[in-house]
């Protein structure tokens, strides 16, 4: 499993569970290497948890992009 996917599973389970999503912004490093369940070196756990928190501002941004485009409907 290369690091794109590692982001893509962890977004999704951040993004389904508020508790992980929580505990995420608390604690990323555990969350990440409870979600894959295995213990990465420090390096690839920073691209991770910066590929998350990336992938997440992006979802929110859309997300509210699309809820005011339907304001203008």
């Amino acid at each position: 499993m290369d690091i794109k996917e590692h982001i893509s599973k962890i977004v999704e389970e951040v993004s389904k569970n508020p508790d992980i999503k929580e505990q995420f912004e608390k604690e990323p490093v555990k969350v990440i290497e409870k979600v894959i369940g295995v213990d990465l070196p420090d390096d690839i756990v920073m691209k991770v948890i910066d590929g998350v928190k990336a992938k997440l501002t992006v979802d929110s941004v859309s997300e509210a992009a699309g809820a005011l485009k339907g304001l203008f409907k």
